[in-house]
């Protein structure tokens, strides 16, 4: 059984996305248990996995059995089958997990997922693609979307930024943007990144995490 608000997850759903996920939590050190409605799947992830069962999750009562309410996390994964999926979500806000994650394959499976009780809901195919046209259409080398309005960028310093300690490059009154970290070039004296300080000073070849509004951030990132 598990012991609530350790770090223990519930993963249901052993598609490609339910099992990248897990082998991915259980690398981490975490401690999962899968559960998928098909033997064969399940059979091909025993070795993978420690913990892994076949069982009907729109089924509460196999839940329960199975001790899911003593898990403080959860994640829906489950794919194109919306009714199981909805179903499932359902049966997680009724066992009071504390934090349930549900993967949705439309803007309307995401909006009946929020509203069932999901805490937080993922468009994997979509988000990709959001994040694959914002690398593609500028000089950005990575992009995340924090919520609905900011954004973290990984990109290089414009011309007018090198060489001029942040603090006065006053950054967020002309960019309204903020340098949150800073990893020097591949001949620099530091291998990963370190906060930035109004006395960081940014130099050619230096990449830089930049935050702020998306809008904002799309702006500076289009001035590169």
């Amino acid at each position: 059984m598990a012991d609530r608000g350790t770090e223990q997850v519930v993963v249901i759903g052993m598609g490609r996305f339910g099992t990248a996920l897990a082998l991915e939590l259980a690398n981490q050190g975490t401690e999962v248990l899968a559960i998928d409605s098909r033997p064969d799947v399940v059979q091909r992830l025993s070795g993978r996995l420690s913990h892994v069962v076949t069982a009907d999750a729109t089924d509460p009562q196999a839940l329960r059995q199975l001790g899911v309410a003593n898990y403080y996390r959860a994640v829906v994964a489950i794919g194109t089958d919306m009714e199981a999926s909805i179903l499932t979500t359902a049966n997680l806000v009724d066992l009071d997990i504390d934090h349930i994650w549900a993967k949705a394959v439309t803007d309307q499976h995401a909006r009946i997922l929020k509203r069932v009780g999901a805490h937080s809901v993922v468009l994997p195919e979509h988000e990709m693609g959001e994040r694959v046209a914002h690398l593609v259409s500028g000089r950005m080398l990575d992009y995340i979307e924090i919520d609905a309005e900011f954004a973290m960028i990984k990109t290089e310093p414009p011309q007018d930024l090198v060489g001029v300690p942040l603090g006065e490059a006053k950054m967020p009154g002309r960019y309204r943007v903020s340098v949150a970290s800073v990893r020097r070039g591949l001949d620099g004296d530091q291998a990963g990144f370190t906060p930035a300080t109004p006395d960081t000073v940014l130099m050619y070849g230096d990449v830089i995490l930049v935050i702020g509004r998306i809008a904002d951030v799309e702006r500076f990132a289009n001035s590169l």
